[in-house]
This record gives structure tokens, sequence and C-alpha cells, in this order.
């Protein structure tokens, strides 16, 4: 079979996503068990010119909706950005992944060629729908959910290989 816009976004970013919340259920089960309050991973960051780990999480779920949204041509659920618990990260998750879900293939096949001009802060650029997943949206969405993965793993979260690439198993 082969591998099409529909196969290389809806199922990439629902695993990823998932693979994110799993990493905040690690986190929350680790600052229980050290005792301490998941809220201290909110600002922290890699280096001082980076978002802190809250924005890896929204920007991840954003991304992968704006790929729809972008390509797809579908409406996307807009969300607050005002998360101040793992619950609510979470929840931003579960209704990022559930959006995702209701992608049809039809909404994604066959765009390959359509002209996807977006801005990147100061920035305008234009590339083909199937550039703009593979060498935009994908790297992107992969870009902050391991940056989130890096900043847990900074700070003592038991977070591994097969987390990353499976998640819960």
């Amino acid at each position: 079979m082969a591998i099409s816009m529909y196969s290389a976004s809806v199922p990439v970013f629902t695993r990823m996503l998932s693979n994110l919340s799993h990493f905040l259920d690690k986190a929350e089960e680790n600052a229980v068990s050290r005792k301490f309050d998941t809220a201290v991973f909110f600002n922290d960051r890699l280096a001082p010119d980076m978002l802190p780990f809250k924005a890896q999480v929204i920007i991840a779920c954003d991304a992968a909706k704006l790929t729809f949204a972008r390509v797809g041509g579908i409406d996307v659920p807009k969300f607050e950005d005002n998360e101040t618990t793992f619950a609510e990260l979470k929840e931003r998750i579960a209704k990022t992944i559930a959006f995702i879900k209701t992608v049809k293939p039809e909404d994604m096949n066959g765009k390959e060629d359509k002209t996807v001009t977006f801005k990147a802060g100061p920035v305008e650029r234009t590339l083909s729908g199937e550039d703009y997943l593979k060498h935009w949206s994908t790297p992107n969405v992969y870009f902050h959910v391991t940056t989130a993965y890096n900043i847990l793993r900074k700070n003592g979260v038991p977070l591994g290989k097969i987390d990353f690439l499976l998640g819960k198993v």
C-alpha cells in the first residue's frame, strides 16, 4: 500500500500526541513519588532562549491541528492556551487527538500539490501540501514533543526511548 497524506499525518500525530500524554502521566507519577508539585515543570526549559514545557505541549497540539487546516482546509478547534495544570494539558492533548480522529482520508489525500502559504515568525512561506506535511508540520510536531520529553528527562522523570516511540505499552 502506498503512503498517503492521510496515513502520513493522522496516525503519526495521534501516536505522538498519545505518547506526549503518556509522558505527562509518568511525570505526574514521578512528582508524587518525589513529593513535589508538577507545576514546577510548567516554566522549565532546556535553554534560556527556548520556550518552556507548557508551550512545548501547546505548540505540539497546535502544529498537528494546523496541518489539517492548512492542507485539508478543515476548520479546527481553537483552544485558549490557559492551561495551568497537567490535567488541563492532558485535556488539551485529548481534545486534539479527538479532533484528529475526525479527519477523513479524503480530507488529506490528493492534497499533495495544494499550495500552502503560512507565516513562520515574520516570514511568509509557501510549500506544496506534501512538502508542508513532510518538511514542516511533521518535524515541528516531533520537535516540540521531543523538547517536552527532554525537559522532563532533565528533571529526572524516568522516560526512555520506548516511552518516546511506543508510549504506554
